[in-house]
């Protein structure tokens, strides 16, 4: 099977993502770029439930061909809008998760969607985050390419996605999904602590600044978290990577 390795990865994801309920009914999209020096990327294929993705089902396509969606076994339009465009312009962007988990998307859906640095979980995220705040509609071309935009700096871990959901990026598919899974829990943190009506204990912007940065450098997290999730996976569901 070609590309094994980043088909085996992802579909990982989409089986990891439907056990804990980020996925939304057969919405929503994943998409990483099989080389470093390649725009061409694997993304799921149209109206297929995270639950049942196998790595043989990923779609191999060219951000590039313009006659993608006219192709038999082509992608769900939004997909191709809002993941074409992001490997096309940001390739800088190997991972790109798009998902609408509850707590993310609201906050995505409050008229402040900043991420306050309340605690560890949400600190680690400080500085790190786009707020897209200028939702027009599904994610075709034209959205996509707008959402790309916001994207250009490397920095950036998380975009939320204003009225819309979230996107975890990352230079590998393990990078990415622990952002993505990090960011919901920060989220439900913020949400629920919001609900307490109490005030809250924001950190100082030099202590989430320094948090950030002691957890992206802490060694192997990432990696080590989703190769827990996939020797989960390989006692429990193998399937996922056929």
């Amino acid at each position: 099977m070609e590309y094994y390795k980043e088909r085996r990865d992802l579909a990982c994801a989409f089986r990891w993502s439907a056990r804990l309920g980020f996925h939304e009914g057969v919405a929503n999209h994943f998409s990483l770029a099989v080389t470093d020096s390649d725009t061409r990327f694997l993304i799921n294929p149209n109206l297929r439930h995270f639950s049942r993705i196998r790595a043989s089902d990923l779609l191999l396509l060219n951000p590039n061909d313009p006659t993608t969606m006219e192709q038999e076994n082509a992608p769900d339009p939004t997909a191709w809008g809002l993941h074409g465009a992001l490997h096309r312009k940001c390739p800088h962007i190997r991972c790109a998760l798009h998902a609408h988990p509850t707590y993310s998307t609201i906050l995505a859906s409050l008229q402040d969607s900043a991420l306050l640095p309340i605690n560890q979980t949400t600190a680690r995220f400080y500085n790190r985050i786009v707020i897209d705040e200028s939702y027009g509609g599904l994610a075709f071309e034209e959205e996509g390419e707008r959402c790309a935009e916001l994207l250009a700096n490397p920095d950036i871990m998380i975009m939320v996605m204003g009225n819309h959901g979230v996107l975890a990026v990352g230079d590998s598919v393990g990078v990415a999904f622990d952002r993505l899974y990090y960011f919901e829990r920060a989220a439900e943190l913020l949400v629920k602590s919001y609900m307490t009506g109490q005030e809250l204990r924001i950190l100082p912007d030099i202590i989430a600044e320094k948090t950030a940065q002691e957890t992206a450098a802490y060694p192997s997290l990432s990696e080590r978290h989703f190769l827990e999730l996939m020797a989960i996976l390989d006692e429990e569901e193998s399937d996922y990577d056929q």
